[in-house]
């Protein structure tokens, strides 16, 4: 960060409380005259799946070591790397982004290092796909390298979509129509769950769309953008309409059941959702169909959103050059990606960062769920991964005011507010709350 950005950490990183855990008494060592440097890398995925890389990277590679250090669950992470690089010993290289963690914010509490000279290089060489590297950034700074993210598009039950007659919808405008001659038969076109905003905020950010942004020394808060009030316009003629069901995600054997029945049938999804729906559903088993993401009637390029996440290099790391190039070799090469490959799934992580997939993009679609337009879902995955942009940016106070854009979506679904007024009262809370941490910030 430049030293404006730097104030904005200052006030971050006071306005946090953060409770330190134990930390690894592990350490990166230093290359000598008797060995390589090693890498310790954090991270609570399972041994068995995260091994194989480790040791397929270390018998790839003579001048750099990775050791892997398994933690409890994303939360204790988060303390251990809080304690460690407080303490300024014992920090990990490589850490796994934990839930709800964003560079932005992370880097403004002053946990990250700058690791911009040895990324950019990377990047330049295209190594990764397009949207990636805004997931590593923060003011215009990269603090991690990316892992770039899911490709997102919809599927439709197809077989109810062709028994009342409704055409594949290809806008969002589409989803509108169709829902409003589904609903003649009880059938809804989508769910929107009353706890689970995440509708709207992808809509927002395949619109173009982001409530943060940082200007100099300040934050930016723009809940009412034209993106934004874009978004919420399809949102709320849905609302408005009945058009959408409101099962919630808390139950979810009662979820699955409903959406296997055939009274909801359109649903926005990502790669690693579907496995999980050719175990789980039974009576539409082979019904469904993906097809690309609706685009808002006035786009002119096709577009999905690809907001994507960064493996985070903390501040205190000694080997910044080594510990990027490790990474960087997990995130693209076909060795960490064949590597990776789960004999139980029978699939491979999704390399999401990369710009071409499609040497693993068979193995990611289940051959019953889609029965005869199993053949098509390659190409609707490929598509949305080249369409894939990242506008979107976390602010430092992000967690709290999702929970309270929750309770505003909570009254949204039922019909309390409006979209507009939910987003207007977001507005407020957000640049209220920043300043109520001493946050500078705009509006």
């Amino acid at each position: 960060m430049n030293r404006k950005q730097g104030r904005v950490a200052a006030a971050t990183a006071a306005a946090l409380s953060v409770v330190l855990a134990g930390c690894s008494s592990g350490n990166n060592t230093a290359a000598g005259s008797d060995g390589p440097v090693t890498i310790e890398m954090w991270g609570w995925g399972e041994t068995q799946y995260t091994q194989p890389i480790v040791d397929k990277f270390n018998s790839t590679h003579t001048d750099i070591k990775l050791k892997y250090v398994k933690q409890a669950d994303d939360t204790s992470t988060a303390a251990n790397v809080r304690n460690a690089v407080a303490a300024g010993k014992g920090v990990p290289c490589l850490v796994q982004n934990w839930g709800g963690a964003e560079v932005p914010s992370l880097a403004a509490e002053g946990l990250l290092a700058d690791v911009t000279e040895y990324v950019e290089p990377y990047v330049e060489k295209g190594v990764f796909n397009k949207a990636a590297p805004a997931g590593a950034q923060a003011g215009g700074k990269y603090y991690g390298v990316p892992s770039g993210s899911q490709p997102s598009f919809m599927l439709i039950n197809r077989a109810v979509y062709d028994k009342y007659g409704v055409d594949v919808p290809k806008t969002w405008d589409d989803v509108i129509t169709a829902g409003k001659t589904l609903k003649k038969h009880g059938v809804y076109v989508m769910n929107m769950a009353g706890e689970d905003p995440s509708t709207l905020v992808g809509l927002v950010q395949q619109a173009g769309g982001s409530w943060y942004g940082i200007d100099g020394d300040s934050w930016k808060v723009d809940f009412l953008s034209p993106e934004s009030l874009k978004a919420a316009d399809v949102v709320q003629q849905l609302v408005d309409n009945d058009l959408v069901a409101n099962q919630t995600y808390m139950d979810k054997p009662a979820l699955i059941k409903y959406f296997d029945s055939g009274k909801m049938v359109s649903l926005v999804t990502q790669v690693w959702q579907l496995g999980a729906y050719e175990i789980d559903y039974k009576k539409s088993l082979g019904d469904w169909q993906a097809i690309d993401l609706p685009q808002f009637s006035d786009a002119t390029q096709f577009t999905t959103m690809a907001h994507g996440a960064a493996e985070l290099i903390p501040k205190g790391c000694e080997h910044l050059k080594e510990a990027v190039e490790a990474s960087v070799w997990k995130m693209t090469s076909k060795d960490a990606i064949n590597a990776s490959y789960n004999s139980q799934t029978k699939s491979y992580s999704w390399p999401g960062a990369i710009p071409d997939p499609s040497p693993w993009v068979d193995s990611a679609v289940p051959s019953k769920l889609f029965g005869t337009h199993k053949s098509e879902t390659k190409e609707v995955i490929l598509k949305s991964v080249k369409a894939g942009r990242d506008s979107w940016v976390v602010g430092p106070n992000y967690t709290g005011v999702f929970a309270e854009l929750q309770d505003q979506w909570a009254q949204v679904a039922a019909k309390k507010i409006t979209v507009r007024e939910a987003l207007e009262h977001m507005q407020k809370f957000t640049v209220d709350d920043l300043k109520s941490k001493n946050i500078n910030v705009e509006s």
